[in-house]
């Protein structure tokens, strides 16, 4: 039986305009939050940190974070 890819997390390289998609998955996994997000409404991320974000505001609020 062949597995589907929307039960697994994606891993992604998170570049300062987009991500490349490293291994297929449906989602990825809020840094901060442990929220699943969808690969089509992922909208923030810190290339820096190679890290996803649900939202723009816990986005915000880890790039203030000290690294």
């Amino acid at each position: 039986m062949l597995m589907s890819s929307a039960d697994r997390p994606a891993k992604l390289a998170y570049g300062p305009n987009g991500f490349r998609v490293l291994s297929p998955g449906h989602y990825v996994t809020c840094a901060v939050t442990g929220e699943k997000i969808a690969l089509e409404a992922l909208r923030y991320w810190s290339a820096d940190r190679q890290e996803p974000y649900a939202t723009a505001e816990i986005a915000t609020r880890r790039l203030l974070e000290p690294a």
